[in-house]
């Protein structure tokens, strides 16, 4: 059964910083494409870093220079390093594993930043 549990949301004031982890089970991590999207209320499901089973990471324009992704193989977890954070980061994060066609999401972490 594949899992992934995320944890390390909260609330933070603008200009802090946040550490989001994501555990999985049930999947062979290292081969596996894994990803960080957000979703804030009203807005559609956005992508914010991904990393590749080889190691390499993009992000999307808004968040560049303040996130960073990073992958531990041997812990099966992946993390979002969340600095400089801003009011409009405030979202439900999510963790995405991603192998081919196959997809799968874990429940999600609440971030809020207060202006």
């Amino acid at each position: 059964q594949v899992q992934l549990v995320e944890s390390g949301g909260g609330l933070v004031q603008s200009g802090g910083s946040l550490r989001l982890s994501c555990a999985t089970s049930g999947i062979i991590f290292r081969l596996y494409h894994m990803g960080w999207y957000r979703q804030a209320p009203g807005k559609q499901r956005e992508l914010v870093a991904q990393i590749t089973s080889g190691g390499n990471s993009n992000y999307a324009d808004s968040v560049k220079g303040r996130f960073t992704i990073s992958r531990d193989n041997a812990k099966n977890t992946v993390y979002l390093q969340m600095d400089n954070l801003k009011p409009e980061d405030t979202a439900v994060y999510y963790c995405n594993a991603r192998l081919g066609l196959s997809s799968t999401w874990g429940q999600g972490t609440q971030v809020t930043v207060s202006s």
